[in-house]
């Protein structure tokens, strides 16, 4: 089992985070932990070279910070970010939000971003891994407008679009929300498993209400298994090879 996506850099994680990842290399093979923020970055690095070959980081300027990242920070991150590319395992989280930010200028900034880190993984041939709330039509037309190739649609939920996700050859990831999402089962049902990555999106989305860990991508893998009709050891192999082919791990 692999968590493609989880935020272990988060407060919530301040108390326990090495317990936590401890109790996660018992059952996991590994977890990509997303640094979404530039104030982020180091704790995130610290993290990956603690536990090398289980912790892999992607790394972006998740779309919500628009407002309060400079073009003199985000330089300096994106410089930031060249500068430590073996460390890195992809970019993002990266893309549209449109549920968070409502003001068109706004939403501009956000797309030009975009395109500097659609550019961006083309230069350092990283995967990117991409955000799109409320704004799935833009984000898939800007990723097929830049040519975007090594890219996944973390938390994918735009049933309607599937079929271009598909035919673009792109991954999607799914996590704890299938539980209750009807949207998220019928991707799930209709999704070819070879292009399925599974996540938490720790510490949000737990099933119980608390905080999630990336422990309870066991319960995602069950839920597709149960919706695929395939063992849940079937579909944990099928996951788990595509992350560490979409990925290229090192495990």
């Amino acid at each position: 089992m692999i968590d493609v996506h989880a935020h272990l850099e988060q407060m919530d994680f301040d108390n326990d985070r090495y317990q936590v990842i401890e109790g996660c290399k018992q059952k996991l093979k590994a977890v990509i932990t997303c640094c979404a923020h530039p104030e982020d970055f180091d704790l995130t690095m610290q993290m990956v070279e603690k536990h090398k070959g289980f912790v892999f980081a992607t790394v972006g300027i998740h779309p919500i910070y628009i407002k309060e990242i400079t073009e003199k920070e985000k330089d300096e991150f994106l410089d930031l970010i060249k500068e430590n590319k073996d460390k890195i395992t992809a970019l993002g989280e990266q893309g549209l939000d449109y549920f968070e930010i409502k003001e068109s200028e706004w939403q501009q900034k956000q797309k030009e971003l975009f395109i500097e880190f659609i550019d961006l993984s083309k230069e350092l041939n990283f995967p990117l891994v991409v955000h799109s709330r409320d704004a799935f039509e833009d984000a898939i037309r800007i990723l097929e407008q830049e040519d975007a190739k090594q890219v996944l649609m973390h938390m994918f939920g735009a049933h309607h679009l599937l079929k271009r996700v598909i035919e673009n050859n792109w991954f999607i990831s799914l996590n704890t929300i299938i539980l209750r999402s009807k949207k998220h089962k019928k991707i799930a049902r209709d999704m070819p498993s070879e292009k399925i990555l599974t996540e938490t999106d720790s510490p949000w989305l737990d099933p119980a209400g608390g905080r999630n860990t990336p422990l309870n991508v066991k319960i995602v893998i069950e839920k597709i298994s149960e919706i695929k009709k395939v063992t849940f050891e079937e579909m944990d192999k099928i996951t788990t090879n595509n992350a560490i082919k979409f990925f290229n791990l090192k495990i």
